[in-house]
């Protein structure tokens, strides 16, 4: 099934098919790279990194007498922190790529309770979202909205609504009670998206590993209710 968007968009809505696959996952890493840089940031904004850094420049500074060398020295503990942050950022795409985007047709099959969704324009992808029913306890009759990314330069054009709106109206055909999603800090863009379509948010936490807690580096959980004959 497929869904056409006039001239305002330029886009088309529809299913997945097996052909998307290589497409989708390079969509996919595309997206989710542009965080790297911001990430980066992000750490090294940190009040225990940024009081880590200057009283090493301090050091440096008053044990060699000279400008010049602690300069350079900061600016190598810079470039090894962006190198290091940008790998795990790197590791942390390819474990998503190893898990559901491997197999998109068989992690988000009918079968299964599942769907997923391409924005097509110009005969290229550059949309794409995913529902599939969560686990775990109290889960019965909630969907999950995963792998929601949009090409940058379809922006602003009604991509990732349209997206957002084809899982809404996959779980009401479900008769889902509700549709969860988790974003993390850095996916501005992405939470203003899904206030506007009403989803809630709920507080903000921590992701659940050291290095999680010790970046600041939190995930916030959206929520969005069905009310029966929705």
């Amino acid at each position: 099934m497929a869904w056409e968007f006039g001239e305002a968009g330029g886009f088309m809505l529809r299913e997945f098919q097996p052909g998307d696959a290589d497409e989708v996952r390079e969509l996919f890493t595309e997206g989710m790279s542009e965080y790297g840089p911001a990430l980066c940031v992000h750490v090294l904004q940190q009040p225990w990194v940024m009081l880590t850094l200057t009283g090493a420049f301090l050091l440096l500074v008053a044990s060699s007498h000279s400008l010049l060398l602690p300069v350079l020295l900061l600016a190598l503990m810079l470039a090894a922190s962006h190198l290091v942050l940008g790998q795990v950022w790197a590791l942390y795409i390819r474990r998503c790529l190893s898990q559901d985007l491997m197999d998109i047709g068989e992690a988000y099959s009918p079968q299964r309770g599942a769907r997923f969704w391409v924005a097509e324009a110009r005969g290229q992808i550059v949309g794409m979202v995913g529902a599939r029913p969560a686990e775990g306890q109290g889960a019965s009759g909630v969907l999950v909205l995963k792998r929601m990314v949009v090409r940058q330069d379809y922006r602003g054009r009604g991509v990732g609504k349209a997206l957002g709106r084809a899982v809404l109206a996959f779980a009401c055909e479900q008769g889902s009670r509700a549709v969860m999603l988790v974003t993390h800090r850095l996916q501005r863009e992405a939470r203003n998206l899904y206030l506007s379509l009403g989803f809630r948010p709920e507080a903000p936490q921590p992701l659940p590993t050291f290095y999680g807690r010790l970046a600041d580096f939190t995930l916030t959980r959206y929520r969005y209710d069905l009310a029966p004959g929705d």
